[in-house]
């Protein structure tokens, strides 16, 4: 997911892309606890994904604040 496409979005659908992301870096969590996570560089990358999505929450509601 690249930057410039998440910042088209609504803040609700930022809020739900997080969501979604946290349920599934849960999942690979538990697949990799399992040993059946075949590709763990797919966790690393759902984490920098949330970390992406909350960068821009947080921008816009400091944009909104103000």
């Amino acid at each position: 997911m690249k930057a410039k496409e998440l910042r088209n979005k609504t803040l609700s659908e930022l809020r739900r892309i997080a969501e979604d992301l946290r349920k599934r870096i849960n999942q690979l969590l538990i697949d990799k606890s399992l040993n059946k996570l075949s590709k763990p560089h797919l966790l690393k990358l759902a984490k920098k994904d949330l970390a992406r999505v909350l960068t821009i929450i947080r921008e816009n509601e400091k944009a909104i604040n103000r």
